[in-house]
């Protein structure tokens, strides 16, 4: 590990803070449309995501840039959708957390749901790490880290983000 200086990471955090937060500034989007990740197997991945963490399957279709893989899509709430893409015959390798990679993808539910799919996690064998009781992190049948965490929507721990 290489030495970093934490001093200088928090002035540059501050001075960041300073030039760019704008408080109560409206976005220009209107919403995450859907997020796309990576699978090897459909069958499996909609058994994990619709079976064990209760996002319902809403379409699959053909990809239309790759002759053979499949498109398919999760309802995660709020209108959002989480899409995965096959790709056969393609050799992607192992998941791996690079720069512009996915290093995690945190989904909100309910405090009930919460405890309700930690249970689901259990019973599939899925292991994960528990965080401060509001989050967990598991990894999905590919390897993706993903996060369930039953802070409302615009807080982490307690803070506000949005």
């Amino acid at each position: 590990m290489v030495d970093v200086d934490l001093a200088g990471i928090e002035g540059e955090r501050e001075r960041i803070r300073a030039e760019y937060l704008k408080a109560g500034q409206g976005s220009s989007a209107r919403g995450l449309h859907h997020t796309a990740l990576l699978c090897a197997d459909v069958e499996r991945t909609v058994k994990f995501y619709q079976g064990v963490l209760e996002f319902p399957l809403t379409e699959i279709v053909g990809n239309r840039d790759y002759e053979g893989s499949n498109h398919f899509f999760f309802d995660i709430g709020n209108g959002n959708l989480l899409a995965f893409f096959d790709f056969p015959g393609l050799d992607l390798g192992p998941y791996a957390e690079v720069l512009g990679g996915l290093h995690h993808l945190a989904i909100s539910v309910e405090p009930a749901n919460w405890e309700r799919l930690r249970g689901n996690l259990d019973a599939a064998g899925v292991e994960y790490e528990e965080e401060s009781g509001t989050s967990i992190y598991f990894r999905d049948p590919d390897g993706a880290r993903i996060e369930l965490i039953s802070d409302p929507l615009g807080e982490m721990y307690g803070l506000s983000v949005l």
